[in-house]
């Protein structure tokens, strides 16, 4: 019988070929992986974005004196409300009440001369028909009669300015709402040029609350319903999210958007006005507001089966087992779990539901019972 054996160089041959044979049989093995999977399919899903925002009363007024003196009498207190047209404080009346006194006597001097210049030139009217004054005589009689008439006017306007002054003595309401701060006490000088305001009135039965849009996202609104006002009128009731994360109890409706971009930031500033019957929203506070948007048909993606890469959504589709990537575009849903995808995959299609992370072109995916 005759042996065969194989020399240094076939040995080291064959223990190379079988090195590499169970190497690619491990890398095989190493390929394949098993996952759950998920079924893109559509359901109905509400979209929410928060922006920030400023709120303030639908009508904060300053109230400045239209007079000069000093405050005689406080009638209100801070955080009253006041009824329009309601006295806020008075002002040192006797000045103005003399004035207008004054104004009045010179009113009546006033009518006295009329009296007597119409006395006057009606005298001259029968002289002159009788011929024994000139044409000129009778027409200064005329004139003489004008000027009183003029400063009979003058001294009525004169009435009217002193009886205003005196009524501006009560600085009253200029609308309905709530009494700011008081700093000018009784005893204070005030007068219209005033650097503060003596007080300030808001009117919070509604509040606005005032927050600013990007101008895309402003166009993508206004061509989903077709124009600017039709956007304003079809837009759904928005939420008002308090600073300390309360939810306020009633729906606000937008009112106004503004129809310039601001050019440092890009942005569009919106007005959404609050009914306010409690007065639990007050002026010069700070929130968010939430505009919902319900899609019926929306295609929502888990987080869980998604990855990111360069910035970009990825998910990895399955298709005859093996794993493709897909790039998502999708909008992020304020749940902090899910993804509403706008496009990239198809309903219908199978994708790796968890572990994606592990996951990579063309590896092969055996398919394992949820545990869920």
């Amino acid at each position: 019988m005759k042996n065969t054996y194989l020399t240094p160089t076939l040995a080291a041959l064959a223990l190379g070929f079988l090195a590499t044979a169970c190497k690619e049989q491990r890398e095989e093995q190493e390929e394949q992986t098993e996952r759950e999977i998920l079924v893109v399919g559509t359901s109905a899903t509400t979209l929410s974005d928060v922006y920030s925002t400023s709120i303030r009363g639908r009508q904060d007024v300053d109230v400045l004196p239209q007079v000069s003196g000093r405050v005689v009498r406080l009638c209100v207190t801070e955080g009253q409300r006041v009824a329009a047209g309601q006295t806020i404080a008075v002002i040192d009346q006797v000045p103005y009440q003399a004035a207008l006194r004054t104004a009045k006597a010179n009113e009546l001097a006033a009518e006295a001369r009329v009296e007597t210049a119409r006395v006057q030139l009606q005298g001259k009217q029968s002289l002159f028909d009788e011929k024994v004054i000139s044409d000129y005589e009778l027409s200064l009689a005329k004139n003489q009669l004008a000027v009183a008439q003029a400063e009979l006017e003058q001294a009525r306007a004169q009435v009217v300015d002193a009886r205003n002054n005196l009524s501006y003595t009560e600085i009253k309401s200029p609308s309905a709402g709530v009494v700011g701060t008081l700093p000018y006490r009784i005893g204070s000088l005030v007068s219209p040029q005033m650097s503060a305001p003596f007080t300030q009135v808001s009117d919070n039965s509604s509040m606005y609350a005032y927050f600013s849009l990007s101008e895309n996202r402003l166009r993508q609104l206004a061509s989903k319903y077709g124009s600017m006002e039709k956007m304003i009128a079809g837009l759904p009731e928005v939420t008002l999210r308090l600073n300390d994360g309360a939810i306020y109890a009633h729906k606000g409706r937008v009112e106004t958007v503004s129809g310039v971009v601001d050019a440092t930031t890009g942005s569009v500033q919106v007005k959404a006005l609050f009914p306010n019957p409690d007065r639990q929203l007050l002026s010069g506070t700070i929130g968010d507001v939430i505009i919902e948007e319900m899609r019926s048909d929306a295609i929502v993606i888990p987080m869980t089966a998604t990855t990111e890469l360069q910035d970009k959504i990825v998910v990895y589709r399955l298709k005859n087992g093996v794993a493709e990537s897909v790039y998502l575009s999708v909008e992020r849903q304020n749940d902090g779990k899910n993804y509403v995808m706008t496009s990239g995959l198809e309903v219908g299609d199978t994708i790796v539901a968890n572990g994606v992370g592990q996951i990579r072109e063309g590896m092969s995916v055996k398919v394992i019972p949820s545990s869920k």
